[in-house]
């Protein structure tokens, strides 16, 4: 019988799969080491131009403060110039009140009634005065009534007294001024009876 030694060819064949295994092992090592690499350089790229685009935009967002912090300034302006626009459109509507009031009271005023005082108080007007008669303050009550520019004539008081050693009625009584809205107004809806005259 012939006895063959395999001992050689074994280790000859162990000696061959371990270089076979360190060789698979190095190359999955490289693979792996620049597949690392690979991924980190991407990611740090990444990173640097998502930092790069983050610092961008911190800018825009100041200059946008900026921009906001002058919009207010210009809303607050705006606004400031609008409330003067505003009071001087009420000073030009009500700056002819005065010569309306004066106007309607002349044109209004019957034979008999003398005025002594007239005060006004926003748009509430406070006439006082000497009349020969009540009828002559109803007559002068109806007048205002009828006009464009006055309106709730009330009488507050009524009394007799002594003037130059004539027995007169004193009276006192409010009205109210038209205001530009209700002038505008005003022509859609007649008030009153047309003064007499």
């Amino acid at each position: 019988m012939i006895r063959v030694n395999l001992l050689p060819h074994r280790e000859a064949r162990r000696k061959q799969q371990q270089q076979q295994f360190f060789i698979l092992l190095a190359f999955v090592a490289i693979i792996g080491a620049a597949s690392w690499f690979s991924v980190h350089t991407y990611l740090s790229d990444r990173l640097q131009e998502q930092q790069s685009r983050n610092a961008y935009l911190e800018q825009e967002i100041v200059k946008l403060d900026k921009q906001i912090a002058e919009i207010k300034k210009l809303q607050e302006q705006t606004a400031a110039l609008l409330a003067r626009k505003k009071v001087v459109e009420t000073l030009q509507s009500n700056r002819a009140e005065v010569v309306h009031l004066l106007d309607q009271l002349v044109r209004q005023l019957p034979d008999g009634i003398y005025l002594k005082g007239i005060k006004q108080k926003g748009n509430v007007v406070t006439i006082s005065g000497y009349t020969q008669s009540q009828a002559r303050v109803s007559t002068l009550m109806r007048n205002l009534e009828s006009s464009n520019h006055l309106e709730s004539p009330g009488l507050i008081e009524i009394k007799a007294v002594q003037l130059s050693g004539q027995r007169i009625n004193e009276f006192t009584m409010n009205i109210n001024i038209m205001r530009a809205k209700a002038e505008e107004d005003s022509p859609k809806r007649p008030r009153g009876r047309p003064a007499k005259g």
